[in-house]
């Protein structure tokens, strides 16, 4: 097992692989997911999460008008946060915002739009398996208190996982919320319509037409959001989700599957919940060639706390305290029928 660091200022990726052919390809430009492809029924290797045509497009794709954060770090808080600020100890920091008072995925420049620096690779018997990257925001960056540390590491085993943890410290009381922002698909094109899809969840956050939580925690039962039971993403009235579910005590996990591709995809963490995004379609995109997508193209899974917590007390906490560590992990498994 060899070990080696990198720093540079200018973005690169690393390529991870196991002994199955799986591959993981990681940009330090927003810490990003570029590619991931795992082996099918077909005997054949599927991207299971959307690309662009090329990596220099990443660059570009985040500097646009509508930013969809594909396959990157978010941070330093994902998801939305009302008011335009929080109160930490009677301080009131302020947050960048659009004209509804809404702070969303970290700000104007957020960790999607950071060229992180590569810290650690670990090389396994001829197969890079591990990746950390690390980032330092520092003190009121987008309006957050607290110089931040922030490491983001990648993991590809032998059993077809794919592990991503994140780490954070922090030298003051700050509010910390890091997901990954994939966009899946496990056909490698076409629609996630088609789909099966699982969640243990028994409940989900209402929220206002802001899609800012109001406090309220909803039954699924007897809704459409009741994915308790496996079943098809397109039930016949399907008009998308981009919600937050949360997760049944100690049972954490979401099933994908694909009777296409026979892949299944069970995700685990150690999150409380997930918000689920999913788009109409992503037509504006330069996207890879080598695909072809239709409406609603993926389904992007968010493993976070709640969004907007530093206005909800009663949400589990997002505050991070000095001498503690923020810790958020997800693992990918991906199995065929």
């Amino acid at each position: 097992m060899n070990s080696k660091k990198l720093n540079s200022t200018i973005p690169s990726s690393v390529r991870l692989t196991n002994k199955h052919g799986m591959e993981l390809l990681v940009s330090s430009f927003g810490a990003t997911i570029i590619s991931l492809k795992v082996p099918n029924k077909h005997h054949q290797f599927t991207n299971v999460v959307l690309s662009l045509k090329d990596e220099k497009e990443y660059f570009n794709q985040a500097y646009l008008n509508e930013r969809i954060y594909l396959g990157s770090t978010v941070g330093r808080y994902a998801g939305r946060i009302s008011n335009k600020s929080f109160t930490i100890d009677q301080n009131t920091y302020e947050l960048p915002h659009d004209e509804n008072g809404v702070h969303l995925h970290g700000g104007i420049n957020g960790f999607d739009r950071k060229n992180w620096n590569i810290i650690e690779i670990i090389e396994d018997d001829g197969h890079i398996s591990k990746v950390t990257f690390s980032y330092t925001s520092k003190h009121l960056e987008e309006g957050f208190p607290g110089n931040l540390v922030l490491n983001a590491t990648y993991i590809v085993t032998d059993e077809n996982q794919v592990k991503i943890n994140y780490s954070a410290t922090s030298d003051k009381k700050t509010h910390v919320n890091i997901t990954n922002h994939s966009y899946y698909n496990l056909n490698g094109g076409n629609s996630i319509l088609d789909h099966q899809l699982q969640l243990h969840c028994d409940k989900r956050l209402e929220v206002n037409k802001h899609l800012i939580p109001t406090g309220n925690i909803l039954k699924v039962q007897n809704t459409k959001y009741d994915y308790r039971d496996l079943k098809f993403i397109n039930d016949g009235a399907f008009n998308g989700l981009d919600d937050t579910f949360i997760f049944n005590q100690n049972n954490n996990n979401i099933i994908l599957y694909s009777e296409e591709t026979g892949i299944t995809m069970m995700v685990t963490t150690n999150q409380p919940a997930v918000v689920i995004y999913t788009p109409f379609n992503f037509n504006h995109l330069n996207l890879s060639k080598k695909t072809e997508y239709s409406n609603y193209p993926a389904i992007c899974f968010e493993t976070q706390k709640y969004p907007d917590t530093p206005n909800n007390p009663h949400f589990p906490s997002t505050l991070l305290k000095p001498n503690e560590t923020y810790l958020n992990e997800t693992t990918l498994t991906f199995t065929i029928d």
